[in-house]
């Protein structure tokens, strides 16, 4: 059993947390490339490893690995053909039944060495570093292949004699490389109607539970990273999800359901706006008549007196 208690340990710089890990030191201060050709693996991390953080970028392909690699506050799913990506300052660690022993490449860069650039404010819109870690990203024989052209250049640029152009090329290969990262998860989406569909019905479930317990009138509305939290997926991740499959975003189902309830809430007698308001957990119950009114079209009040005369 994991001590979720213990507080990460923060590494400022690539070396330290190399260092930690014990790998060898990257040939640039801020950027590691690491492959492996033929039949040879990539150098191995220490066998396990504590709750830690880093303010580095990592992004890797795992074709050999088994094993449990804790990453925000589930598991990564590994796989042969399966990339992962890490944000700075998110908890990783991993114990000694990961077996370490792996094919393909991982690359780990400073978020300073973005400073400057068009990537450093495009990377933070990639929702894929904040999914789920359930959520790593399967590639096809043909987009692994893809894949590991654009490392090649990334590798041959990174050992070759760096000059004035070295860190605009790497940098323009990583963007392309994140660029069909975010395409593969497009196709992933729309290739997982099943996970989606049972997404949407436990996030039904989640709400349903909590108007029924009573949560609702105790302690207000929900907010969308509580009910994440309770689904353990993220945020960003259950968003994304149902606006792909329905079209509408989390906030929008959360006030669908609540404008459901008020309707029948509503309908019963001797209860003024302002009670049905707090009752679905709204502090004022001005904002509840507006939200009611701009998504039926007529107020509350203009709502019963309509359906009751009927």
């Amino acid at each position: 059993m994991k001590n979720k208690s213990v507080k990460p340990r923060h590494f400022k710089t690539l070396s330290a947390y190399f260092d930690f890990i014990k790998m060898p030191r990257p040939e640039h201060p801020m950027l590691s490339v690491l492959t492996s050709k033929g039949e040879g693996f990539m150098p191995c991390p220490m066998e396990s490893c504590p709750p830690i953080t880093h303010d580095c970028y990592f992004v890797s392909l795992k074709k050999i690995v088994r094993g449990e690699m804790n990453y925000g506050r589930t598991k990564y799913d590994f796989s042969n053909g399966a990339m992962i990506f890490v944000a700075p300052r998110q908890v990783i660690q991993w114990d000694s039944n990961l077996v370490v022993k792996q094919k393909g490449f991982s690359i780990t860069f400073h978020e300073d060495f973005l400073k400057g650039t068009e990537l450093a404010q495009q990377i933070k819109k990639y929702g894929f570093f904040s999914y789920s870690v359930n959520e790593a990203l399967h590639l096809s024989p043909k987009e692994e292949k893809l894949i590991e052209s654009i490392i090649e250049n990334i590798e041959t640029e990174y050992y070759n004699n760096q000059d004035e152009f070295s860190k605009e090329i790497i940098i323009s290969q990583l963007s392309t490389l994140l660029k069909y990262a975010n395409r593969f998860y497009e196709r992933q989406f729309l290739n997982r109607k099943e996970i989606s569909n049972s997404l949407l019905e436990q996030f039904n479930q989640n709400l349903n539970q909590y108007f029924e317990t009573g949560q609702l009138e105790e302690s207000g509305v929900p907010s969308i990273e509580q009910l994440a939290s309770s689904m353990s997926v993220s945020q960003r991740y259950l968003s994304d999800t149902l606006k792909k499959e329905t079209g509408k975003t989390a906030t929008e189902h959360i006030q669908f359901f609540l404008i459901d309830e008020a309707k029948n809430i509503l309908l019963e007698p001797n209860k003024s706006v302002s009670q049905v308001a707090y009752e679905l957990g709204f502090e004022y119950p001005q904002y509840f008549s507006r939200l009611f009114k701009k998504k039926v079209g007529v107020s509350p009040t203009v709502y019963r007196s309509s359906h009751l005369l009927n």
